[in-house]
């Protein structure tokens, strides 16, 4: 026999009915972005690996330690992208958008690759939707947006929510804070985790966001950057905040939160769920601005934000029974002979294209089956067709919640249909 062929570790296969509750999810989350006025955008999986080492930050972890890279045939550097919004600053600057308009808003949806301890919710291919905003520098952007998840989040059922927002500032202020984050770590490095001690040569920010509890023990004493802004940038991160209040968002500053990106500037948001579901991955959204990601990579100054959610632990987090999320048939047509199977697969092909979800079985099972299967399927509606209701020309509909039987035309069928969809269910379309 030969070797049973497995998904890759960390790579999952999503069936129905987990599936439906997905998409049940991306539906809600895209619908509601494209109300705010952004546009799809999708970029290829695998980008050259200098444009996330460039992006992200060589001293990052993930560029460090967690991405799928590898060598072409002409021996260049690809990888499969860890995130997006460095693709999408690249598609932003190939494209010269800046040129077209002077405000661009994009989301994206899709699968992200990093090679990273799995914890519930948590995987080496995973799910992201995400948004990006360019072209607005005044703060009141990223106060919409972190609204907008909020409205989104809400939406869908998720009530225990927290947002947390912090200000890491601009290039004019880190070597500040970055003094003063030194000063206060390094006579206590020896209690910090190996990571965290080399970080302190390379990006010592990242010591604030180790998950690790006795480097977590030591941060708690650590200045605060918002000690440390410039005028500016304290106006800046105000205006936020103030625009979260005048939305009536509910947060709170948290001035350890970072990113684990380097590209972030001024204003870094998270919304952290209290959902059991989760374990410990309790965030479900994060971002921020990344006001010099665009001219760093070499386009134009262009101000912008962003932000990623990860679907796994959105869906995780989200309530309801995948079972619940999966489209029922208006009609299961059970036919029962060869001539009736013709008639069913006529009559199925004229509903369907009036817009029903109709449901036939093709296979040659008795009567009895085929009720345990419409049950199953929670089928509105079913018709049994048999050698008598071909000879008559009619059959009974039998509403399968109520337990009413009418008797219909077979060629009047997508009237009686119609009929019952305007004293009940409309037809499910889409």
């Amino acid at each position: 026999m030969s070797e049973l062929i497995q998904s890759v570790r960390g790579m999952n296969d999503l069936l129905p009915p987990e599936s439906a509750k997905w998409g049940h999810f991306e539906r809600r989350a895209t619908a509601l972005f494209e109300r705010y006025g952004y546009a799809e955008i999708r970029t290829p999986v695998v980008e050259s690996t200098a444009l996330f080492a460039r992006g992200i930050g060589e001293a990052t972890d993930i560029v460090e330690k967690e991405m799928y890279t590898f060598p072409d045939r002409k021996g260049r550097s690809l990888t499969m992208r860890p995130e997006m919004t460095a693709s999408c600053v690249r598609a932003y600057i190939e494209h010269a958008i800046a040129k077209r308009e002077p405000v661009t808003r994009w989301y994206y949806i899709g699968p992200m690759f990093r090679y990273e301890r799995m914890q519930l919710g948590r995987y080496r291919q995973f799910y992201q939707i995400g948004v990006e905003a360019f072209g607005v520098a005044e703060p009141t952007v990223e106060a919409e947006q972190i609204a907008m998840l909020d409205q989104l989040y809400r939406g869908l059922g998720l009530t225990d929510l927290s947002v947390l927002v912090n200000s890491v500032g601009g290039s004019e202020d880190r070597p500040r804070y970055r003094a003063a984050l030194l000063a206060y770590l390094e006579p206590l490095a020896e209690g910090l985790c190996a990571d965290c001690r080399r970080r302190l040569a390379t990006n010592p920010l990242r010591v604030l966001d180790c998950k690790v509890p006795g480097c977590k023990t030591i941060v708690a004493g650590a200045p605060s950057v918002l000690d440390h802004l410039s005028d500016a940038s304290r106006a800046h991160f105000d205006g936020a905040c103030q625009a979260l209040s005048d939305l009536g968002i509910a947060f709170t500053v948290d001035p350890r939160l970072v990113r684990g990106l380097d590209y972030y500037t001024a204003t870094v948001f998270e919304i952290v769920s209290g959902s059991s579901e989760l374990g410990s991955q309790s965030t479900i959204v994060a971002g921020g601005r990344y006001d010099e990601l665009v001219g760093g990579l070499g386009g134009p100054p262009t101000p912008a934000v962003g932000f990623a959610l990860g679907i796994d632990r959105g869906v995780l987090a989200t309530p309801g029974d995948p079972e619940t999320f999966l489209a029922a048939p208006d009609l299961f047509l059970a036919p029962l002979g060869d001539l009736a199977r013709r008639r069913a697969l006529t009559l199925a092909h004229a509903l369907r294209g009036a817009g029903y979800r109709v449901e036939v079985e093709h296979r040659a099972v008795g009567a009895k089956a085929q009720l345990r299967r419409a049950e199953k399927l929670r089928a509105r509606l079913v018709l049994v067709l048999g050698d008598a209701e071909l000879e008559s020309g009619r059959a009974v509909l039998r509403d399968m919640a109520s337990r009413e039987e009418t008797q219909v035309a077979l060629d009047e069928l997508a009237g009686a249909m119609a009929v019952r969809s305007a004293t009940g269910s409309a037809p499910q379309t889409g």
